[in-house]
């Protein structure tokens, strides 16, 4: 079979087949009367084998080793074929994250673009400072996409730089970052949904507070107590277990005990956190310094369920516990009046 026709069925042009040759890939069993090169089916089966291993990212040298090599094993090339093809889809995936990150925050000239690129590239920066720099001049500067913020907030593991990214992220706007925090709290990795319900905290908006309702179920302690305390500071009543719970555990106890005298200023949920706090107190499992906490946290919950717990505890013969609550009588008498309430 000639040139022309090998290169018709093959699909390979006749001077790759030349070049083909000159690299001793496959050459043509003989020539005929004229000289013209003949192709043997042998020939034509070595050219569709080359072609096979070039389709899957070979080098020419590659598809040498490949074929001549006695001691070649294909395995281990197919295993170096996943990894570079794996690392070629990381790179390209991660310049088209940064390209709709720069094309989402619309930037009016070249200018624009290349600050844009700069804070990007400081967010993923090695240094802590390059980072927090990049979160505190975002919303100074030409805004950084509120995806990239997002990423950078919920993998952040330096707790100063954290804080400036959840910061950003609040000032990004209301609605703007929910639909990518969420998707952090529904992230398989605990530390992962922890950042992101405290990123959740710092947004004031109704859908905010509704992604923190949500993680009060997170099978993470963290992600639940940092929940409930900013819904606590929101006047959400579904934190009330998870903030007694806190007090138990001093676990941002203080915290806890303030949200829980801000929601105790209902009546109705004031005879709930008293009803709640008295309750642990009797629990066989609470430990002495557990009941002084609960005792305390009695301290600002008006009402007279409080106030009875406190007369009852003045009197328990922990001592510890009995001057915790006759303290905390003495101070309610001071600011509720001798009813506490």
């Amino acid at each position: 079979m000639l040139i022309g026709e090998v290169a018709r069925r093959s699909g390979v042009s006749a001077r790759m087949l030349r070049h083909y040759e000159s690299l001793g890939l496959v050459r043509p069993t003989g020539r005929t009367g004229s000289g013209y090169r003949e192709y043997s089916g042998e020939d034509i089966r070595r050219i569709f084998h080359i072609e096979s291993l070039r389709s899957l990212g070979l080098s020419l040298r590659e598809v040498v080793s490949a074929l001549d090599d006695p001691g070649f094993a294909p395995a281990e090339l197919v295993e170096d074929l996943i990894r570079g093809t794996r690392e070629r889809i990381a790179a390209e995936t991660a310049l088209l994250t940064r390209l709709r990150r720069i094309g989402a925050a619309e930037p009016a000239g070249w200018e624009e673009v290349l600050q844009i690129v700069a804070l990007l590239h400081a967010l993923g920066s090695e240094s802590a400072g390059k980072r927090q720099r990049a979160a505190l001049s975002s919303a100074e500067e030409v805004p950084v996409p509120v995806e990239a913020l997002v990423e950078a907030a919920l993998s952040e593991t330096d707790p100063i730089v954290a804080g400036a990214l959840r910061w950003a992220v609040a000032r990004s706007g209301d609605d703007g970052p929910i639909a990518l925090l969420e998707e952090g709290l529904r992230s398989p990795a605990a530390e992962v949904r922890e950042r992101a319900v405290r990123a959740v905290a710092e947004i004031t908006s109704d859908e905010a507070t509704a992604l923190l309702r949500e993680a009060l179920a997170d099978t993470d302690t963290a992600v639940r107590r940092h929940a409930a305390l900013a819904l606590g500071a929101r006047g959400v009543a579904e934190a009330v277990p998870t903030l007694l719970d806190m007090v138990v555990a001093e676990a941002n106890d203080v915290d806890a005990a303030d949200a829980l005298s801000g929601l105790a200023g209902r009546p109705e949920w004031a005879e709930r956190i008293a009803t709640g706090l008295v309750a642990r107190l009797a629990y066989d499992t609470v430990d002495s310094s557990a009941r002084r906490r609960l005792t305390q946290a009695l301290a600002d919950i008006p009402g007279n369920t409080a106030s009875r717990a406190l007369e009852t505890l003045s009197h328990d013969e922990d001592r510890a516990v009995a001057l915790t609550a006759t303290y905390v009588l003495t101070l309610r008498e001071t600011r509720l009046g001798p009813s506490g309430s």
